[in-house]
């Protein structure tokens, strides 16, 4: 029986995966062929999706941007042996954009069924677990110490001492908690891996409440991700009846279960304690700190609060050791990152490399330029409150420290590319008007300072008061930066000054008001 590989990630639904397998199935048996249809996630080669892979002598041979209407021809082409159809791109995994990569936290993703526990053992799954089960608390605590782990989902706080402060907290009940708020533009590694390896975000907050002493965990997913959720909902069932969650993990003695928690699509609730707010049925509105979560979190209990690719890269440091993952990256940021390119680029997609590399690598060699072939002009790194970079900054290293020297981020790995037609005075305006909407409203700096910046951003668009309204323009974004009680406020700023700073020429007055008309 011959398998053949059909995404069930969402960027492969929406341009028909789900109509090319029930096709393939037809066709299959009106011809009489033997196959084996396995949903398998995404490979992260998003341009070319629908990607049909077929197994044939060991190695999966690839169908690109395959629709319901090419089945027949595939079928008539025999791409169940051969790869001679014309969307055939080969081996799949010898492509340069796959084989390129350092897959860590993403290794299994596409490569298996996403729901298939046998199959996530066979390809290294649950041994992170089975260590964990073997060491104490303070050991598993200390490997993630070791490992250098920073958070993922933005702000990249070392993850370690999160788990030692947590784990060292004294309280009848502690909590995992997961951010799978994943609400940046441009970004979309949480949902891949929510979809193709559920298993391992499972696998990861089992062994985070091995770590800190926390038998309950909850999953924060976005409304917009129903593909994830039942995924998910499947994978933790599955979990139960196979002890990986429940009173006796994997016969340890130690308890975990956890649940999925589903967000009513407030941008804000990505901010940790908007989010558990949220959790305990309360308005998405942020918190003030202290008390920290950790010490403080959800129901006023020690909670680890972690996003998705933080605790999936946790089951391989565990497995393997923490210095076996520290080894990858560079300075203070170690191990890899899943850097999602999207925008105006030829080759959208995930990839994951150690830190270090360029910009320039991974919009130029990964991501093939811009994709409607014209200039590169900007990169916006971090979702919707990131910074703009020119083209002149493109060979800067991607790490946490050599970007913040900048101005700039690693975020959540996000980029998004524009050529030379966007206009980033626009994209400046952009960001106060996101803010305005998507405030929580709890402090004046952000509430009101959203619309003060709408406000300034459409005078100077018209030229009026222009000098006046730029000398403005810089004391608003210095208030929303000191006065703000969370980021949401805090960062709004940094597109808008990055705008300002390397690309002053969509700011100045004729070219503001050319624009405007």
């Amino acid at each position: 029986m011959i398998k053949i590989y059909v995404p069930l990630d969402s960027a492969a639904v929406a341009l028909g995966a789900d109509e090319v397998a029930e096709a393939i199935l037809a066709e299959a048996q009106k011809r009489d062929a033997s196959v084996q249809m396995v949903r398998n996630g995404s490979r992260g080669m998003h341009w070319l999706e629908p990607l049909v892979e077929v197994e044939q002598g060991g190695k999966r041979i690839g169908f690109a941007n395959v629709d319901e209407s090419d089945v027949s021809s595939l079928f008539e082409a025999d791409f169940l042996t051969k790869a001679d159809h014309q969307s055939c791109i080969g081996e799949v995994d010898a492509h340069s954009f796959l084989a390129k990569q350092e897959r860590l936290t993403f290794a299994r993703c596409g490569i298996i069924d996403p729901l298939d526990l046998d199959a996530y053992a066979a390809q290294g799954g649950l041994a992170g677990l089975k260590r964990a089960i073997e060491l104490s608390r303070e050991e598993i605590v200390g490997e993630v110490m070791l490992s250098g782990l920073r958070g993922r989902g933005g702000a990249g706080f070392p993850a370690g001492i999160k788990w030692k402060t947590v784990s060292e907290a004294e309280a009848d009940q502690k909590y995992i908690v997961c951010n799978a708020d994943e609400g940046d533009s441009g970004t979309f590694a949480d949902r891949m891996i929510m979809e193709g390896d559920p298993f391992c975000l499972i696998e990861g907050m089992a062994i985070a409440g091995l770590g800190v002493g926390a038998t309950k965990g909850y999953i924060y997913l976005r409304s917009e991700y129903p593909v994830a959720l039942k995924v998910l909902n499947q994978a933790i069932e599955i979990a139960r009846e196979n002890n990986l969650l429940g009173e006796n993990v994997l016969g340890s003695n130690h308890a975990f279960d956890l649940e999925v928690f589903v967000g009513a699509g407030a941008y804000i609730c990505g901010e940790e304690t908007s989010l558990l707010e949220s959790l305990e049925g309360k308005r998405g509105q942020v918190r003030a700190k202290p008390p920290l979560p950790a010490l403080e979190g959800l129901f006023g209990k020690p909670t680890l609060v972690h996003n998705v690719i933080s605790l999936c890269s946790v089951p391989i440091i565990l497995a393997k050791g923490g210095q076996f993952y520290a080894d990858y990256g560079m300075g203070k940021s170690k191990g890899t990152l899943a850097f999602q390119l999207a925008g105006n680029i030829a080759h959208g997609g995930l990839v994951e490399k150690a830190f270090g590399l360029s910009l320039r690598t991974l919009i130029e060699d990964f991501g093939g330029g811009t994709r409607s072939g014209r200039p590169f002009r900007a990169v916006q790194i971090g979702g919707p409150l990131g910074a703009y970079l020119p083209e002149d900054l493109l060979d800067l290293p991607m790490d946490y420290e050599t970007l913040a020297e900048h101005g700039a981020g690693v975020g959540h790995g996000g980029l998004v590319v524009f050529d030379d037609q966007v206009n980033l005075r626009e994209q400046a305006h952009y960001a106060f008007e996101f803010c305005a909407e998507e405030s929580c409203g709890k402090c004046t700096p952000c509430r009101v300072g959203a619309v003060r910046g709408t406000e300034v951003m459409e005078r100077i668009a018209k030229g009026e008061d222009w000098a006046q309204n730029m000398v403005l323009l810089d004391d608003l974004c210095e208030l929303m930066v000191d006065g703000s009680l969370c980021a949401m406020g805090g960062m709004t700023p940094i597109p808008v000054m990055s705008a300002k700073k390397h690309f002053p020429d969509d700011f100045e007055p004729d070219h503001a008001v050319r624009a405007a008309e």
